[in-house]
């Protein structure tokens, strides 16, 4: 008769082994891994799941990639891709003038543009070290991947070439690619980067580099991030990147951060002690929202003005509640729903 198993590998420790004559005997279950993972690293099987919750959304239409095309382009004027240029008529947009074929010719000529057939989704993921901490539901850098993930999918959906990067030096960006096959290795990308801290990494403004030689005009950029990360950039950096593309800021917050509770918290310090904040005072409270509720809406604030669309996701947040920013004309500041 097989033992019953130890109290322990019910909180979610299961070995390769029999933990009596430690032949290899028992492999991990499937609800042990979830119980591992969960809230804690993302999974691929939980980002893979996610698919479900932008399939139904409306707007897809069949395309030559499959389903295509319903999200509204940023596309500005005419279109993004050079198509040609012919002389000039009253009502042409100066900007457009093609100034060496005007050269040539002697007469004003103007460029014309087409459509582009893919856009470009780029999920632009901050790994800093403040993502790895949660209090409730799941970690912050969980809630990113899944956000992340959802961006992915709804890319694949709509036809969309799809591509992920972070702020390395040593690793290259995922390239931009269509359908399941491309969100699937952002998917895997995400996984890896949000287990643990990157050791490489290299901050939130070396990514934003590294996309700025990515992205075309009319391309959707997709930044997940911690509030504190967003400060590093200086603020008129956001205008170009507002102005060519559609920008959708995601801010991981924790419902700590955000609203401590009145009481004092225990901590363990460095060294093994037992540490005490006081929450339960004016003072402490002040200057805990001076570090995380200030910052938070001053951020979100200055995206607005820049022309993001910017959302604080809680980890308390349902994944998708920041699908709700798509379509919307302008900036919005905003929470996401409860979960």
């Amino acid at each position: 008769m097989r033992r019953p198993r130890k109290a322990g590998m019910a909180s979610g420790w299961s070995p390769s082994y029999c933990v009596w004559c430690r032949c290899r005997k028992w492999p991990r279950t499937r609800r042990a891994r979830a119980i591992v993972t969960d809230g804690i690293v993302p999974t691929l099987q939980e980002l893979v799941g996610l698919r479900a919750l932008v399939q139904g959304r409306r707007g897809a239409r069949l395309g030559r990639h499959g389903v295509q095309g319903q999200a509204l382009s940023n596309l500005r004027g005419r279109g993004m891709e050079y198509a040609e240029s012919r002389e000039y008529a009253q009502g042409d947009d100066a900007r457009h003038i093609d100034w060496r074929l005007t050269a040539r010719s002697g007469r004003t000529h103007t460029k014309l543009f087409q459509a582009e057939r893919e856009r470009l989704t780029l999920v632009v993921a901050d790994t800093s070290p403040s993502l790895y901490f949660g209090t409730r539901v799941r970690f912050k850098s969980v809630q990113a991947a899944r956000a992340g993930a959802l961006a992915a999918w709804l890319a694949a959906r709509d036809g969309d070439r799809i591509a992920a990067l972070r702020g390395s030096h040593l690793e290259a960006p995922v390239p931009p690619a269509s359908g399941p096959r491309g969100a699937l290795r952002v998917l895997d990308a995400l996984v890896r980067w949000y287990a643990q801290p990157p050791a490489d990494d290299d901050g939130l403004p070396v990514a934003l580099e590294h996309a700025r030689r990515l992205l075309r005009p009319g391309s959707r950029l997709v930044l997940l991030a911690d509030p504190s990360s967003i400060a590093s950039i200086p603020a008129e950096r956001w205008p170009a990147l507002a102005m060519h593309h559609e920008l959708i800021v995601l801010l991981l917050v924790d419902p700590l951060e955000t609203s401590p509770p009145p009481k004092r918290l225990p901590f363990l310090g460095a060294h093994g002690g037992r540490i005490e904040l006081g929450l339960d005072t004016a003072p402490v409270r002040q200057r805990w929202r001076q570090q995380f509720d200030v910052p938070l809406e001053a951020t979100q604030a200055i995206l607005q003005r820049q022309g993001a669309r910017v959302m604080a996701l809680s980890t308390v947040d349902s994944s998708d509640a920041w699908l709700s920013l798509l379509g919307r004309p302008h900036a919005v500041l905003a929470t996401g729903a409860g979960r």
